[in-house]
């Protein structure tokens, strides 16, 4: 064990815009309600994995009621640079004893996936969560879920392993696997991000010249050799 040498809970996240360069993270409101249901709707296998949905307008309409007003999990709804909006996620399991927080609830319509945006949606939680004082940002997922374990690497996360039978979701059995990263790796990381978000990264049809993958794999890497 190591004593802590500083260090104090850090604060709950307020309800509050998270901007970047490319897209903002605003606090979830029901006027957010029709447009993210309109393009989420254009695929349902946007909710395979997820606790809710497919929903109906109205069905929407109500679980945005019902989630605006929760702090945990904390959900935003993410403005892409058109001004469209382009889905929603969260920050959760906001434990600041323990320095710990998750992101979840990554619900993002067609139009979102594998942008810019939704790479810096990501992002804009993990600096908030870094710089506020947190030690530890979680990512956790249906380990059925290839995508979404994919990007978690992408993004820089370990893999921690799988938590075998640990809930049911929509009557199935659900193995989740963790990934995290910690404080100490943050700078890094952060750097990372910094380099793929860049302006001179991307050419005049906005497609990368250097991948976040590529930034990142070395990092993780360096953590596990073996």
């Amino acid at each position: 064990m190591s004593r802590l040498v500083g260090w104090h809970p850090p604060p709950l996240p307020a309800r509050v815009a998270l901007v970047g360069r490319y897209t903002t993270l605003e606090p979830l409101a029901d006027a957010h309600a029709p447009e993210p249901h309109a393009a989420l709707a254009e695929d349902d296998a946007v909710w395979r994995y997820l606790p809710t949905g497919p929903h109906s307008p109205e069905s929407y309409a109500g679980w945005v009621e019902a989630a605006r007003l929760t702090w945990d999990p904390l959900h935003y709804a993410v403005r892409m640079r058109d001004g469209r909006l382009g889905g929603t996620l969260s920050l959760m399991r906001i434990d600041p004893r323990a320095g710990s927080i998750e992101t979840g609830w990554l619900t993002f319509a067609p139009r979102l996936q594998r942008t810019i945006e939704a790479t810096e949606a990501v992002y804009l939680l993990m600096r908030w969560a870094f710089e506020a004082g947190y030690r530890r940002f979680e990512w956790k997922c249906n380990a059925a879920n290839a995508a979404s374990r994919a990007a978690a690497g992408r993004f820089g996360l370990s893999y921690e392993g799988i938590f075998r039978q640990a809930t049911v979701v929509k009557g199935e059995n659900r193995d989740t696997a963790w990934f995290a990263a910690i404080d100490a790796e943050w700078p890094a990381l952060r750097d990372a991000f910094d380099r793929w978000l860049a302006p001179d990264n991307f050419d005049a049809d906005g497609r990368q010249r250097t991948s976040l993958r590529s930034l990142t794999a070395p990092l993780l890497a360096a953590r596990d050799p073996g």
